[in-house]
């Protein structure tokens, strides 16, 4: 592979919080695979467990390059910018063949999980899970993965389950939550209202930003209290991204008749009393996994018309020799979605 070194230092996360680095051998690509230099890669809450505890892997699973070699039977063209989607789907089972690339039945890798991911220099993928991206900056196009495509997932799964969704509230104001607010406003239209609560003002604050209503439950306050400022005392879509049992059940209990809980983040239980919860109110419990590969394409659309408010939610950039900071800051709750640029 001409000009492309054989190994290359990358990242190592050998647990404790710490970040150092080792060599790696640069892989060719074989049949149906590509050879994307990483130019940037987005944090994100799910590596906690590999900050803290190691990984044999390197991580990164949201990841944006250029296709610098191409394998046989691709034709994906070399110096072709776009972004890595997470799940390796096989493409041939039910699901996949369902366009459910996120329920894949055979998957074959997570990037960044299972095999060699975003923030080393290189990325061996294959090509299905590669989407072409012209005319956005890496660091841009990061935006179309956890932030737009899982967020864009959990409004569709919102709108299967009510089709005439006037309200929305949203657990946990992170980097996914700040994206559940922008796509719900781009989707179901800038007047819907989107509470969001949190307990850090400055999530709050940059989701006030993005025409959310934020709601304080730091202290003591409540879901119901912050909702009962703004006049209200139900709504119809509650989404979480916290993935905590108190968030989850102050949302449910949010919740109009026919409203709908959108399961986004992971994490802790849900206890429901099935009758007043459920059966009585016709309430829906909807779970929310990533987003399918097709989802890209109409993705990339609205990152075309709503970039500038889109990249309101990316606060800080690092190189990829400032990792260890970059973390520590971002575990540190206080910023938006943080990038690794190279």
């Amino acid at each position: 592979m001409s000009g492309i070194p054989e190994t290359v230092t990358v990242p190592c996360f050998v647990g404790g919080g710490e970040i150092k680095t080792t060599r790696k051998i640069v892989p060719s690509p074989g049949s149906g695979q590509l050879l994307v230099q990483v130019k940037a890669n987005a944090l994100c809450g799910s590596e906690r467990p590999q900050f803290r505890d190691g990984w044999n892997a390197t991580p990164g699973h949201e990841a944006a390059g250029v296709v610098v070699a191409a394998g046989q039977n691709t034709h994906t063209p070399v110096g072709t910018s776009g972004v890595v989607f997470l799940m390796d789907f096989c493409g041939q089972c039910r699901s996949c063949v369902r366009g459910f690339t996120n329920q894949c039945l055979a998957k074959r890798a997570d990037m960044g999980f299972t095999h060699d991911g975003g923030y080393g220099v290189y990325e061996l993928i294959h090509e299905n899970i590669f989407f072409p991206a012209p005319g956005f900056s890496a660091t841009e196009a990061t935006l179309l993965l956890d932030i737009m495509g899982t967020g864009g997932h959990s409004i569709r799964r919102a709108q299967s389950a009510h089709g005439d969704i006037g309200s929305v509230i949203v657990a946990g104001a992170g980097p996914i939550g700040l994206g559940v607010l922008a796509m719900a406003k781009i989707m179901l239209g800038p007047e819907i209202p989107v509470y969001i609560y949190d307990m850090v003002d400055y999530r709050l604050s940059l989701a006030e930003e993005l025409g959310g209503k934020p709601i304080s439950v730091a202290n003591g306050k409540t879901v119901e209290e912050g909702l009962r400022r703004y006049g209200v005392s139900e709504v119809d879509i509650a989404i979480d991204t916290s993935g905590k049992k108190a968030a989850r059940e102050a949302s449910l209990h949010s919740l109009a008749q026919r409203g709908a809980l959108i399961l986004v983040g992971h994490g802790e239980e849900l206890l429901l009393k099935v009758s007043p919860d459920m059966i009585a109110t016709e309430r829906s419990v909807v779970g929310s996994e990533y987003f399918a590969y097709s989802e890209l394409n109409a993705n990339s659309k609205y990152l075309r018309e709503h970039s500038t408010y889109l990249n309101k939610i990316i606060t800080h950039r690092f190189g990829v020799d400032e990792i260890q900071h970059a973390f520590e800051l971002f575990f540190g709750g206080e910023t938006g979605k943080v990038i690794i640029e190279q």
